[in-house]
């Protein structure tokens, strides 16, 4: 697993999925780990780039070295996406995950692009039980506390036909770091998003379980009236973890999210342009923006918006599946030096050598072989292949 130092502190974190794919950043809930994640990314690591991490405390992450606020987690999701190099990304968050979100939707709503939050609140829970929680940790310890804790993470039906699960999240808990735990309860106390939120124009999606004891659906009704512009999803039989009870509803409800375009405002030049240098390579754009002339400027923002903004940033393909349709229309067309652009992009993307070999196959025989022919001979000397063994 890998680490990043962050004001001092090491935070475990995974990156997983295509570099150039739409980056989606995961926050965990109080008590867990980033192995709440794990079915998520199983479901979506093909067309998103997935980052989640430990919470100060929590999994691999080290211990806080003091008081914690909200804004504190949302600074520190941002070095995060500072050190990965990535300028903005989608954000999930579950529980207190949801109320690092709403940090970042006042702090930081630039590094953040679509929003889901989960099981959350603009307040959860009363002040002087979070204070409560606190102090009996540090007198108690979690290993003490975590059976009655973990009783209210899950549903009904999930405690009695996954008995393993709850043990090991048991586990997990009683392995956490006491006094984080005990600094991000009273950042609980302190956190209240009531009246910051009227600002967000973007649309924010949220769900939780009809069986949430931790933060019943009334707690999120709330949350979507400080929204402007907010929806609703309640899952039955599901309590306050939906990536871990309902993975595979969780994981279609977010991919479903993401994926749609008609909520969002219409992709920017900015967006466009960034997209165009993860797959492009930033050299070549940065060429092709110098070289441009008061007659094809206009030309070369076009193409940076429609082309690589609302085509190549839509995620109902993923950037794999977009390339190899962009190889094959280049070969069929005969356009060699946008084939010999893409044919290098394709490796950055991630594309395998039977992905290419297919979709070169489907040229020969919906294009012509000529044309096939001639898009192998260019993805050789591109350095696609091997020699067969004798």
């Amino acid at each position: 697993m890998p680490f990043v130092d962050i004001a001092h502190r090491a935070v475990a974190y995974r990156d997983i999925g295509p570099k150039t794919a739409p980056a989606v950043l995961l926050a965990h809930p109080l008590g867990m780990s980033q192995a709440v994640w794990d079915e998520t990314i199983a479901a979506l690591a093909d067309r998103y780039r997935l980052i989640t991490w430990d919470l100060p405390g929590h999994g691999a992450s080290a211990a806080a070295d003091g008081p914690l606020s909200a804004t504190d987690l949302a600074d520190e999701a941002v070095a995060l996406l500072e050190a990965l190099a990535i300028d903005r990304a989608h954000f999930v968050g579950t529980s207190i995950g949801g109320v690092v979100g709403q940090a970042l939707l006042v702090h930081h709503p630039k590094r953040i692009d679509r929003v889901a939050l989960t099981n959350t609140g603009a307040v959860i829970g009363q002040p002087s039980l979070w204070q409560q929680r606190a102090a009996r940790v540090r007198s108690e310890g979690l290993a003490a506390m975590a059976p009655e804790l973990v009783e209210r993470w899950f549903g009904p039906a999930f405690k009695h036909d996954q008995g393993a699960a709850v043990a090991g999240w048991q586990t997990q808990l009683a392995r956490s770091d006491d006094e984080s735990y005990a600094q991000l309860c009273e950042l609980l106390a302190e956190a209240d998003f009531t009246a910051r939120l009227t600002g967000v124009e973007r649309q924010v999606h949220l769900l939780t379980g009809a069986e949430d004891g931790a933060t019943p659906p009334a707690t999120l009704e709330t949350l979507a009236g400080e929204l402007p512009n907010s929806e609703q999803t309640v899952l039955a039989a599901v309590g306050h973890v939906p990536s871990v009870e309902a993975p595979g509803p969780f994981a279609d409800w977010l991919a479903t999210r993401f994926g749609e375009r008609s909520t969002q405002p219409p992709v920017g030049y900015e967006q466009g342009l960034a997209i165009r240098k993860s797959v492009l390579g930033a050299e070549h754009v940065e060429r092709a923006s110098h070289n441009a002339t008061t007659l094809d400027a206009p030309f070369q923002d076009m193409i940076t918006r429609l082309a690589w903004g609302e085509l190549w940033g839509n995620t109902d393909l993923s950037r794999a599946e977009r390339s190899m349709i962009t190889l094959a229309v280049l070969a069929a067309l005969g356009r060699d030096g946008e084939l010999e652009l893409h044919l290098e992009t394709a490796k950055t993307i991630g594309l395998s050598e039977a992905q290419l070999r297919q979709a070169l196959m489907h040229v020969a025989i919906y294009a012509g072989v000529p044309a096939a022919n001639h898009a192998f001979k260019l993805a050789k000397q591109h350095g696609w292949g091997r020699p067969r063994s004798a």
